[in-house]
């Protein structure tokens, strides 16, 4: 996913050398590279975040199930 991004902005900074002016160039990288692969990547890492969290509560469900069978001991 990475690597399609770098060539993604790779190729945009090229088109942003090839502008007349400065102003130019600046605002084509901002548009056409950086917003659309910021945009791009925060849509592509909501399942990966949302996953990240499911498996951090299924840990802590986990960890706090195997502290509470110690404590309630019958003697």
């Amino acid at each position: 996913m990475y690597i399609i991004a770098i060539a993604w902005l790779y190729i945009t900074v090229l088109m942003a050398a090839t502008e007349k002016t400065i102003t130019a160039g600046l605002l084509s990288f901002v548009f056409y590279g950086l917003l659309p692969c910021a945009l791009l990547l925060w849509i592509l890492g909501v399942n990966h975040r949302r996953f990240k969290k499911h498996q951090k509560s299924l840990l802590e469900e986990e960890v706090g199930d195997q502290d509470g069978a110690d404590t309630n001991r019958d003697e």
